[in-house]
Formats: C-alpha cells, sequence, structure tokens
C-alpha cells in the first residue's frame, strides 16, 4: 500500500502542535470525559425505568455533571437509576478536581513520574504559577478534596441516618453524593426540591455551606493556607516559641480572601432583606430557620446550584443579585464557576486607579502587571457577549420572559445551576445552547486566560500614540 508522502509526518506534525497548547488539552479532556459519560447515561441500566436515554438528555446531564453546574433536564433522583447516580457522581468528581489533574496524578502513581509537557497542562489547568509545584499541587488538589468530602459526608450520614431514614444505605448514599455535589459545586441533588426540606437543619446545611465554600475559594487558596500554617507552626516548634501571627499571604489569595468575604455579606444581606417577608420563600419560616436559610441562599449563588428557598418565587431584586453574584463566581482553580471573583478584583482596582488618577494600578500593597489588566478585561468582555449573545438567542426560540431566560443563560455559564424552574421547557436547540455555556463557562476562562499568556510576544515597533475621546 502506498503512502502519500510526509502524511505520517504531517500528522505528528498537527498532533505535536496540538499537545503543545496547554490549555487544548485541557479543553479536550473535558470534551472526551463528557462523550463518555454521555454514552454512559444513555444506557439502559443507567436509567430507573431500564429504557434507553435520548443522546441530547444524557449529553445535557453529563455536562452539567462534568462541568460541575447541577442545571437538570431530568430529576436526578427519580430518572437515574443507582449506577446512572454513580455516573453522574463520578462526572462531577473528575470535573471538579479537574480532569489533567487526576490524569497526572493517575500517571504519577503508574510511572512514578510527571513528563514536563504533562506539567505545563496541568499548571494551565490549576493555575499554578510555579512549574516547581506543580506535582505537589496535583497530589494536594486530591488529598485535599477526597479529606474534605469524607468529614462532610461522615456528618451528614450520621444526622441523614439519625433523623430522616431506617437504611443504613440510604444515608451512606445521600452523604456521599452531596458531600462530593457540595464541595465540588455541582449542585446535584438526589431530591427533586434540593435542599428545601432541610431548611431549618444547621446539621444538613451548614456542613454543605462550609463544603461549597471551601471548594469554590480555589485549590491555590487552599494548600497555600495550609503550606503556610504548616510552615509557622514547625518553625515556632523547633524555636520553643508560642504560635505568633499567621504569615503574609500572596496577592492572589488575599484578593480572593477578601473579595470571597465581602461578597458573601451582600449576598447574605440581599436575600435575607429582600426575601424576609415575602410569603413564597422565607416569610413563613421563624427567625432561625429564615436567617439558616437566607446565609445558605445568599452563599450559593456563587459556587452551587442547592437552594433552600423556591427560586422561582423570588422578588426581583433578589433574582438581579443573585444574577450578579452567579456572574462573578469563585475562587480562581477551584470548584467554583464564573468569572472569578479575582477578575473582578482586579476590574475594581483598575477603575479605583482611574478615578484617582494614578498612571499604574495598586492593590494590597503590590502592583497590577498591564498584561493582568488586560486578560481580566478580555475575560469579561467575552464572558458578557456569551451571555447576552445566548439570552437573545433563547428568547426569539422560547416563550419564557427575559428574567427567567437570562437567569437560566448565567446559571449555566457561570457553572452555578440555580434554575427558575424552566431548564426541562426550553426547546431542543435552547438545551444544545445551555449544553455549550457550560462547557465555555468550565473550560473558556482557562482555555483563554492560558492562550494570552502563552501569546504574549514582544514588539518590534509602536506605532505613533493618539488619544480617542472616551466617555
Amino acid at each position: 500500500m502506498l503512502r502519500s508522502a510526509g502524511g505520517p509526518s504531517r500528522a505528528r506534525q498537527l498532533i505535536g502542535l496540538f499537545v503543545r497548547h496547554p490549555a487544548r488539552v485541557v479543553a479536550s479532556g473535558f470534551v472526551v470525559v463528557v462523550l463518555t459519560g454521555t454514552v454512559l447515561l444513555m444506557l439502559p441500566f443507567s436509567s430507573a425505568s431500564g429504557d434507553w436515554t435520548a443522546p441530547l438528555p444524557a449529553l445535557f446531564t453529563a455536562t452539567s455533571a462534568v462541568c460541575v453546574t447541577g442545571l437538570v433536564v431530568v430529576d436526578t433522583g427519580t430518572y437515574w437509576s443507582v449506577f446512572g447516580q454513580i455516573v453522574i457522581g463520578l462526572l462531577f468528581q473528575i470535573g471538579g478536581m479537574g480532569v489533567m489533574t487526576l490524569a497526572s496524578l493517575l500517571g504519577i502513581v503508574v510511572a512514578r513520574r510527571m513528563g514536563m509537557r504533562m506539567q505545563l497542562i496541568v499548571q494551565a489547568e490549576t493555575k499554578e504559577l510555579r512549574l516547581a509545584d506543580v506535582r505537589r499541587v496535583a497530589v494536594g488538589v486530591v488529598v485535599v478534596s477526597l479529606a474534605i468530602e469524607a468529614i462532610v459526608a461522615l456528618i451528614i450520614g450520621v444526622r441523614y441516618y439519625s433523623t430522616y431514614t431506617d437504611s443504613v444505605l440510604a444515608a451512606i448514599g445521600f452523604a456521599l453524593f452531596h458531600a462530593a455535589s457540595a464541595f465540588n459545586n455541582a449542585g446535584f441533588g438526589l431530591r427533586s426540591d434540593s435542599m428545601m426540606a432541610f431548611t431549618g437543619d444547621p446539621w444538613i446545611l451548614l456542613p454543605i455551606i462550609a463544603a461549597f465554600v471551601l471548594g469554590g475559594i480555589g485549590f491555590p487558596v487552599l494548600l497555600e493556607i495550609g503550606k503556610h500554617l504548616r510552615r509557622e507552626r514547625r518553625a515556632r516548634s523547633k524555636a520553643g516559641l508560642p504560635a505568633g501571627p499567621p504569615p503574609r499571604w500572596s496577592l492572589h489569595t488575599r484578593i480572593t480572601v477578601l473579595a470571597t468575604g465581602v461578597l458573601a455579606i451582600v449576598g447574605i444581606a440581599a436575600v435575607l432583606a429582600f426575601e424576609f417577608s415575602n410569603p413564597s420563600t422565607l416569610g413563613p419560616l421563624g427567625t432561625g430557620e429564615k436567617i439558616l436559610a437566607g446565609v445558605f441562599q445568599g452563599l450559593a449563588p456563587r459556587t452551587v446550584g442547592f437552594n433552600t428557598i423556591d427560586v422561582g418565587q423570588m422578588n426581583s431584586a433578589t433574582i438581579l443579585v443573585t444574577d450578579v453574584l452567579m456572574f462573578i463566581g469563585g475562587g480562581s482553580a477551584g470548584t467554583a464557576g464564573g468569572i472569578k471573583v479575582t477578575t473582578f478584583a482586579i476590574l475594581g482596582f483598575v477603575i479605583l486607579a482611574e478615578l484617582r488618577g494614578q498612571p499604574t494600578v495598586h492593590a494590597l500593597d503590590r502592583r497590577i502587571p498591564e498584561s493582568v489588566q488586560r486578560q481580566a478585561l478580555t475575560i469579561v468582555l467575552l464572558s458578557v457577549a456569551a451571555i447576552i449573545s445566548s439570552t437573545i438567542l433563547l428568547l426569539a426560540i422560547s416563550g419564557h420572559h427575559a428574567e427567567a431566560v437570562m437567569f437560566e443563560v448565567i446559571s449555566a455559564f457561570a457553572t452555578v445551576g440555580l434554575s427558575m424552574g424552566i431548564t426541562a421547557d426550553l426547546p431542543a436547540l435552547g438545551h444544545v445552547v445551555l449544553i455549550a455555556l457550560m462547557l465555555i463557562g468550565r473550560i473558556g476562562p482557562v482555555v483563554v486566560a492560558s492562550a494570552l499568556a502563552l501569546q504574549e510576544r514582544p514588539r518590534r515597533y509602536e506605532l505613533p500614540a493618539e488619544r480617542p475621546i472616551v466617555g
């Protein structure tokens, strides 16, 4: 058989060009896992009825799980069999930890090493700035994830068994599924009412809050804080000194923690203020239950798709605040979505510097490079473009009003999973649009940020400057 000249070498060149770009490998990894999950969910033993599942619902569910979103077109607890629920759980576990992070860990276990190419790929996925720490980060992501999930599952399981069921297996299944779903910010639940049945139960809600806040703040922040605490404790123990003040965190960690705290206060205050007397949400609850449900619902929009009140019955003011919180999202390289709190904070520092007439942007005693400012602005504008264009398209093909459609679009793009109840009612094209949004929201910011960083190159010349009129 004759081969065309240069055929195999040309193919190798194309493969090499693809692999050399870490962002492309990360994106392709997510797509492969989504397609694999789709095939598994289509099988008869994945559904409770034993029937084949149509490709679109299976694809939607697999995408929602891998992208840790939580939007569904069929009820998770009743439509899927135990096998199907296990598949969904594995998919959002893989999606939350990171496809390439888990692949790198497997490589470490099998080959006892991580190649330079894999380190670059994991560096793009985990946002780790130092290549020397990539292996430590990859292992740390898995260890931290499983440890937090195990603690949360233990608390939830004991409470669920003692209060809500007589079956040990049911309690174990409920606890493991919801602990993993919470930490990975997946928002999948085995009950059709999400967390509304546990509105007044702190033993269920507080562990879940802790899980999705820790997962949403980002692995780099968790690992850095843990490393600093261990280092400080060892140093003072050797010197025989008492515990001192915490060490100085990196700029990323300080911005993330500060912005997360501010947005948490805003979200909780908004829900309690606007929904406190709403007879369809917090109104009928006691004061303690209102506060607990308000705290949960104020924190959930930025990370996870669980809800303790009926989202479709919330006031328009609460819905608008929720839209903003979903769009901002959580910490970088975590399990939450959105444009990320660091991106939002950087633009805030840019605005502050412009209002003060300062030539450079400073944040918490550090200067923000212009390249980072451009990356933040690009991510925000591309995200806004995706949301607006998708909202217009869904308005054109569905009969739902703009408030509900935009809420659904932002929830899908930010991989939050909160819904006003219209997801299942959308036409097939609407489901395809949401699938694309979930994928873009999960891997798009990674691809854009990595591509911008990798494509930086100095200009050999500069054109004459001319100042256009702004504003």
